[in-house]
């Protein structure tokens, strides 16, 4: 439980508010991100926390509004009672207690214009959920969506695709992912940076041969050695990408290196870490998150060139930023789901449609294709999305593979799930610690 506001904070039912309104802006298909930037900034770090809860027990909630009321109130009204009923529902793990959460909300809706007339509804249903929590919450029980809080086709494709793993996936989609660094070893080893942290009081382990988890998040600006260069904040399965793609090449010099798909660059400053001379080409198709990955290369100290083009019209920025010349290696992040990563964002559960897979999934085979002419012969191309999902992932290669007799799949890490060590195929997870869910295939080109 929380302890209460401290002075000068803002009251509760003014953040009740502010989430209800991201509720809705995310229900009517806004992403999390954006919908948070509209939030007045000293109410922002608060609401962010608030959020995240209510849409990691946003199943529970809807299913507990279902018992309560069996027509949904408008919007608004409707997002801040299931926002209520996510963060009271159960005790364990609840910010505030029940009583004050009910006050609040009922506070909230009186105060807001599109909920001042449902007021005394929200009122009525909060009371009878503190009366009757436990013969209301057993109601749910039965609901797949209340009990695992994401939306029934991703339940049933989890347990079709993964039938070994599918309730792992979805209980780790519900906890918080870690805060894991990578150490820019051109700057400062891995065990230096460690007696830096600990130095500071700051406990952390290290993950992988990069990669060091803190045990309890900060922000960034407050990470020792952050503005300086000598770490990044990245994920732990994203950290795999520039070892795979540059396994077996220690020495080679003057590698020619496309990161398509590249922003925000934290792949490209993890190439240009590892490969001595290498020229990389970071390519994006948003010229503002272009801006980002040159922001992030100059923290680090790096260079690369940034190009904002569309990876799937080579002909656009190929022959003039490249001169047509082959590439030694290809980095495809591609466009996905990103169902791999919703400890992290976890609106993406409730964002996604299932048609989006097959949408997504064109536009990697196009960019497979596209890219894949630019690849000299025994050259490699590393394919990898934040996806759970096999038509994003490993059914997506074994097509392209068919139809690309040229290609051939080296050993890969395939489907790496979240907090699980080994994919359903049985392919051995190489990445120590936590990491978000992820999906690597690496490609050799044969000569001709």
């Amino acid at each position: 439980m929380n302890a209460p506001a401290s002075p000068g904070a803002p009251p509760l039912w003014r953040q009740l508010n502010a989430v209800a309104t991201v509720l809705v802006a995310i229900c009517a298909g806004e992403s999390g991100t954006a919908a948070l930037n509209h939030v007045e900034a000293g109410l922002r770090p608060g609401v962010q926390a608030l959020v995240f809860h209510v849409l990691r027990w946003l199943g529970r909630a809807q299913a507990l509004r279902q018992q309560l009321a069996k027509r949904a109130p408008p919007a608004q009204a409707d997002a801040l009672l299931c926002a209520a009923l996510a963060l009271a529902w159960r005790e364990e793990g609840a910010p505030y207690d029940a009583f004050t959460l009910v006050d609040q909300a009922v506070e909230a809706a009186k105060r807001h214009p599109d909920t001042r007339r449902q007021a005394s509804f929200i009122n009525a249903c909060l009371r009878r959920f503190l009366r009757e929590r436990g013969p209301l919450v057993a109601a749910t029980d039965d609901d797949p969506v209340a009990v695992w809080n994401h939306p029934r086709w991703w339940i049933a494709r989890l347990q079709k695709e993964h039938p070994a793993h599918w309730q792992e996936i979805l209980r780790a989609n519900n906890t918080h992912a870690p805060m894991t660094l990578r150490v820019n070893q051109k700057k400062v080893a891995v065990a230096q940076y460690l007696c830096t942290l600990r130095a500071a009081n700051i406990i952390a382990t290290q993950a992988g041969e990069s990669g060091v988890v803190l045990h309890k998040a900060m922000p960034v600006g407050a990470i020792p050695g952050f503005m300086e260069g000598q770490v990044s904040v990245q994920d732990a399965a994203a950290q795999m990408a520039a070892p795979l793609l540059l396994a077996g090449w220690a020495g080679r010099r003057d590698l020619h290196i496309l990161d398509a798909c590249a922003a925000p660059g934290g792949k490209t400053a993890h190439l240009l870490e590892r490969a001595d001379d290498a020229r990389v080409t970071a390519l994006d198709i948003d010229p503002a998150r272009c801006e980002r990955i040159d922001q992030n290369l100059q923290r680090l100290g790096l260079h690369a060139s940034v190009v904002a083009a569309d990876a799937m019209k080579p002909e656009t920025w190929w022959p003039q930023q490249c001169h047509s010349e082959p590439f030694d290696a290809i980095l495809l992040d591609a466009p996905c789901t990103a169902s791999g990563i919703v400890r992290r964002h976890p609106d993406v559960r409730w964002l996604r449609r299932e048609s989006d897979i097959a949408q997504l999934a064109a536009i990697q085979a196009v960019l497979l294709a596209s890219l894949w002419p630019l690849l000299k012969p025994g050259g490699r191309l590393l394919y990898c999305t934040c996806s759970v999902f096999k038509a994003e992932g490993y059914d997506q290669i074994q097509t392209f593979v068919t139809h690309n007799t040229d290609a051939t799949l080296l050993p890969s890490p395939g489907h790496l799930m979240p907090q699980i060590g080994a994919n359903g195929d049985g392919v051995p997870d190489n990445q120590a610690g936590d990491h978000d869910g992820f999906f690597y295939a690496l490609l050799e080109k044969r000569a001709a």
